[in-house]
């Protein structure tokens, strides 16, 4: 029986919509897009982003549409690993993935095409690199017309960007808070005074946001005159040239050094690497998730089996590291992204269903809890059969947990400056709680500690 459904994030673009064909990824494309979709193709600029790693491939399809009545063609994208949010980006992920977008736009002015959707949410990360993923973004360029993604890159890219880099990085989580980008007089209001002396972001955040709000009741702002296409150009130059120069240096946090501070042995930390490296290679996952990656160091062990790894932290500057790490290594299996598991990526949008959940990203083939389950049952509070619920929810197959005992240093750490009040966060109540949804596969003793590694098998 055919199964067919429009994905709930792909509604606002009457251009066409993603939807799925017996779990098969399709894009409709509707009949009023047909021109743009013509001179994307016939101009060669979908061939030039395609080879260039900046656009998602796509072939065309004689598949049935998912609306007959709107359908001018339908094509099927190269299908993405695993779909992440710009509030899940380290600094640099969205650093990047704001100049691929200006790449992409200078690319296609330069073949009288503009992209009439400026949202990192139309940016994926594949095979390492900041892609676009909406194939339907580009509209045929008008002599004189304004870029009417402007306010939207400045609300999604630059305006995140300066405060993660001038005020904390973490205010990238207003990205959670504002889906359609931070407004702007809001981020004119946080930023310091010495960012008016910057021209960049004098003009695209401060002076913008004040034009914004003085036209905030008109229909449309006064235009004096066309902007040229050298004038428009010049715009998207400016706005490169003001992200190249935003900085942010990983350092002073918690976990972005917590290798260089771990009770590990050098002998303890290759025997963990080995046994994570083997177990992948043994069972084969598809798909990773590396609960607690921090800088990726036992994501890549699973990753060198084949598998896709996502490596999640807590940790900002972890993630960035892991993320450079990636760039430098050139990793294409590898997607490290911030994530604090007592509080996870929840659906948002229209409807709560414009964006999922983390949870509904999963389940996975395979789970790494590794150095993770003492934050959680100690720092957090969260019971030890609670915790086996959460992991049996988001691992389809395998999981790699690690137990560490309160004699460990660490956990000594976590409870100097607070009562015990975790009698059963022994060894023998791990095991009974995680045997209520996971069989007991091994348990290896990490060489030189007292910790234990497991593979366990869901119960199904």
């Amino acid at each position: 029986m055919r199964k067919t459904g429009q994905l709930s994030a792909s509604f606002r673009d009457p251009s066409g919509f993603l939807f799925t064909d017996n779990g098969t990824l399709y894009r409709q494309i509707n009949r009023v897009y047909s021109l743009d979709y013509a001179r994307l193709m016939d101009s060669g600029l979908y061939a030039k982003l395609v080879k260039a790693n900046l656009l998602i491939p796509h072939s065309e399809t004689d598949q049935l549409p998912g609306r007959a009545d709107a359908v001018f063609k339908v094509i099927q994208p190269e299908r993405v690993a695993f779909i992440s949010y710009p509030y899940e980006w380290s600094f640099s992920q969205l650093k990047d993935a704001a100049l691929a977008t200006l790449s992409i736009q200078k690319r296609a002015l330069k073949l009288d095409m503009s992209l009439k959707d400026a949202s990192a949410y139309n940016i994926q990360f594949v095979r390492g690199k900041a892609t676009l993923i909406d194939t339907l973004s580009f509209e045929i360029y008008k002599e004189g017309e304004p870029w009417v993604a402007y306010k939207q890159f400045c609300q999604h890219f630059l305006a995140p960007l300066a405060l993660m880099a001038y005020r904390d990085v973490r205010l990238s989580q207003l990205l959670r808070v504002y889906i359609d980008g931070v407004p702007l007089d809001l981020v004119s209001r946080l930023l310091p005074a010495k960012t008016k002396f910057n021209f960049g972001l004098l003009t695209h955040i401060h002076i913008h946001a004040g034009a914004q709000k003085r036209y905030s009741d008109k229909v449309t702002a006064p235009r004096k005159g066309g902007l040229s296409k050298q004038a428009l150009t010049g715009l998207i130059e400016s706005l490169e040239s003001t992200i190249k120069k935003l900085t942010w240096k990983p350092a002073g946090t918690e976990w972005g050094d917590y290798y260089e501070n771990t009770n590990y042995t050098d002998s303890a930390f290759e025997h963990k690497k080995q046994l994570v490296k083997e177990w992948s290679v043994e069972k084969k996952p598809t798909l990773v998730w590396d609960l607690g990656g921090n800088t990726g160091v036992f994501s890549r062990e699973a990753a060198s089996s084949g598998a896709f790894t996502i490596s999640f932290d807590i940790d900002p500057a972890a993630v960035e590291q892991n993320y450079r790490t990636v760039k430098t290594k050139k990793d294409q299996n590898i997607l490290p992204l911030v994530l604090d598991l007592t509080n996870p990526s929840p659906a948002l949008g229209w409807d709560n269903s414009e964006r999922d959940s983390f949870g509904t990203r999963g389940p996975v083939d395979m789970v790494l809890a590794l150095a993770v389950i003492h934050h959680l049952a100690i720092s957090n509070n969260v019971p030890l059969p609670q915790l086996a619920e959460f992991f049996a929810s988001h691992c389809r197959r395998w999981l790699v947990i690690e137990f560490v005992p309160k004699s460990d240093s660490q956990v000594q750490k976590l409870l100097a400056s607070r009562e015990d009040i975790f009698p059963n966060y022994t060894r023998e109540g791990f095991e009974s709680a995680f045997s209520s949804s996971f069989i007991i596969q091994r348990s290896e003793s990490v060489r030189d500690s007292e910790r234990t590694i497991f593979l366990m098998e869901a119960r199904q």
